[in-house]
């Protein structure tokens, strides 16, 4: 079989716009070079050599493309205006662009070598008894180094900016896997503990009441397979090749989804009432995600913690801010765990209120029970306001 022949890129063959600037640039300080020396030291103006300056920039505008055909070019084209010349013509700013352009793109050791054959071919023979002749040569030095320091500076710091793009890169794929980790936490910890308690009282009312068994395994059977959804949406993030199959990402949960949560948690054994006050606003994708994990987390805690006790899940829309407060009257006794070891639900949690400028509080209410108060702040720009509602679910 054959193999097919690309065409090349368009464009792969026309000069930046950049290299087009850089090159009109030094044309015109080149011109103005020579016309400054007019004049100078008995230089009679040479029609030849005002026209071979329009060659220049046939070879620097591949400076960064070609860095060698252009230094050669450029050279070339110098030694040849030089000998038509009665003096020495000096420095030619497109050759010193050309040779800063091989100095960033070559290593430092071919930089000095092509440094080097440009310097001995600036020096201009028959000069060697001028009483200038001196000067023209620590000049000619002078500007050929400068050329080569400057290119081989540039082309480091070209190689530590990338290397420093490259630790972004790596630091932005290390906090998304931060992300990714508080997420599957939530989630797993969420759905395994009302699976857990649903199983458990499945089993106890199974022999007495069997529809009761029946819903709570229904109930059981919908939280798995809602569980292995959001599991496997976040673990296609880390998927590399989710691009050749790739369908639409499924939706975060947001704050429409609490309703669903706080059904959970009161089928899990926990009476738990869901109220909203203010004026209920649209929320950001990430604000939504972030107050449903708020609320799922808290919750899981009072299952694991508080045991059979009354939950109030308050979601509060103020002008400026939100506020998310879940609290429990759970037995003193199921509170130890909470305020012993702050685990990665609740640091999940700060960190994610953090991210939206927001505070939040935890800890133990004075009456009994315990209490997750987070306050986020509400954009500031134009909203989308629902209706005004006080709603509580019971």
């Amino acid at each position: 079989m054959l193999a097919r022949s690309h065409p090349p890129r368009p464009g792969a063959f026309r000069p930046s716009r950049r290299d087009v600037q850089v090159t009109l640039g030094a044309l015109f300080l080149d011109f103005t070079a020579y016309t400054l020396n007019v004049g100078a030291d008995g230089e009679r103006w040479h029609a030849e050599v005002f026209a071979l300056h329009f060659l220049f920039p046939v070879f620097l505008v591949w400076h960064r493309r070609h860095p060698f055909a252009a230094l050669a070019g450029t050279l070339a084209v110098l030694i040849t205006i030089t000998s038509l010349t009665s003096s020495s013509y000096g420095q030619s700013i497109s050759l010193l662009v050309a040779l800063f352009s091989v100095a960033q793109e070559r290593s430092p050791r071919v930089a000095v070598a092509a440094g080097a054959v440009v310097f001995l071919g600036l020096q201009t023979p028959g000069l060697g008894e001028n009483e200038q002749w001196v000067r023209e040569v620590i000049g000619d030095a002078v500007a050929v180094g400068m050329a080569v320091v400057a290119g081989c500076a540039a082309r480091q710091w070209r190689r530590q900016l990338a290397a420093h793009r490259e630790l972004l890169a790596a630091g932005a794929v290390a906090a998304e896997r931060r992300r990714i980790a508080r997420e599957l936490h939530d989630v797993v910890a969420h759905h395994i503990t009302a699976m857990q308690l649903m199983a458990g009282g499945a089993r106890k009312v199974l022999h007495h009441d069997a529809a009761l068994a029946q819903d709570a395994l229904e109930s059981l059977e919908d939280s798995g397979r809602l569980a292995l959804s959001e599991m496997r949406q976040l673990l296609d993030v880390l998927r590399t090749d989710d691009d050749a199959e790739g369908g639409p990402a499924a939706p975060q949960p947001d704050v429409d989804d609490l309703p669903r949560v706080v059904a959970e948690s009161r089928q899990a054994g926990v009476e738990t009432e869901l109220l909203v006050e203010g004026e209920r606003q649209e929320l950001a994708p990430t604000l939504g995600l972030t107050v449903f994990r708020i609320v799922q987390e808290a919750l899981t805690n009072v299952r694991k913690h508080a045991g059979r006790a009354h939950a109030t899940v308050r979601l509060g829309y103020g002008p400026e801010r939100l506020t998310v407060e879940v609290q429990d009257d759970g037995s003193g006794s199921g509170d130890t765990p909470r305020k012993g070891r702050a685990g990665h639900g609740l640091v999940g949690m700060r960190e994610r209120v953090a991210l939206h400028g927001g505070t939040l509080e935890t800890g133990p209410r004075p009456g009994g029970g315990f209490r997750v108060l987070a306050t986020l702040p509400l954009p500031t720009g134009e909203q989308t306001p629902a209706a005004h509602e006080r709603a509580t679910i019971r």
